[in-house]
């Protein structure tokens, strides 16, 4: 099918959602790396899944708003996949990269509205890594609308991702989430963050495909 968009309102901005194939029953949300958008037809690893393919650009990328001098945290990316759970969820979420690290807090965040993530390779995955960067004050040169903003290159490449920090979000997963094993792991990189996750108790570490079977 021809790619479809709709735009949610968030705050004095707006998100692109895209369809990216058609079905009948819990829908498929895609969430992409650093610096990325939706793909522009539904990837062939996904083509099987029953219901919906959606696609979620995240604020600063592809065809969503962009904030004025940046202010980029995948906290405030976790308000943008809210925005799709509001009108959408139930649903299924595949993150890749810096997606799959918004995927993960969400999961932890709406348990009963995520029934399962996956988690894999991507830009952004690593983060800045589980110790607090150096302070450092940036001015970036004014290009309104620009995308990806560069803004959230380079605030989002800087987060940081303490190992205990996302398990905490596994925990609340997994004791709260009506799927048996809510989260997947596909990333053949793994971050300190991820090789904890990959680790914990619950937590299922699969191929991408075998991965969309595990979470249909």
């Amino acid at each position: 099918m021809t790619r479809t968009t709709e735009l949610l309102p968030s705050g004095r901005l707006h998100l692109a959602l895209h369809t990216l194939a058609s079905g009948e029953g819990r829908p498929l949300l895609l969430l992409h790396g650093l610096g990325e958008a939706t793909p522009s037809a539904c990837p062939a690893w996904a083509a099987g899944w029953p219901g919906p393919v959606l696609g979620l650009d995240f604020t600063g990328h592809g065809e969503s708003g962009v904030p004025v001098g940046g202010g980029y945290t995948p906290e405030s990316l976790m308000a943008d996949v809210d925005a799709v759970l509001a009108g959408h969820g139930p649903l299924t979420i595949v993150g890749r990269g810096l997606g799959a690290w918004v995927a993960l807090l969400v999961a932890g965040g709406r348990p009963r509205l995520v029934h399962g993530v996956v988690l894999a390779d991507g830009p952004g995955l690593a983060g800045g890594g589980h110790q607090p960067p150096s302070p450092y004050v940036t001015l970036l040169p004014t290009e309104p609308g620009r995308v990806p903003d560069p803004y959230a290159l380079l605030e989002l490449s800087h987060d940081v991702r303490p190992p205990d920090y996302a398990l905490d979000f596994v925990r609340f997963a997994i004791e709260d989430s009506e799927v048996d094993n809510p989260i997947v792991v596909s990333a053949r990189v793994r971050p300190d963050w991820l090789a904890a996750v990959a680790a914990d108790i619950g937590v299922l570490d699969l191929s991408l495909e075998e991965a969309l079977v595990a979470v249909a």
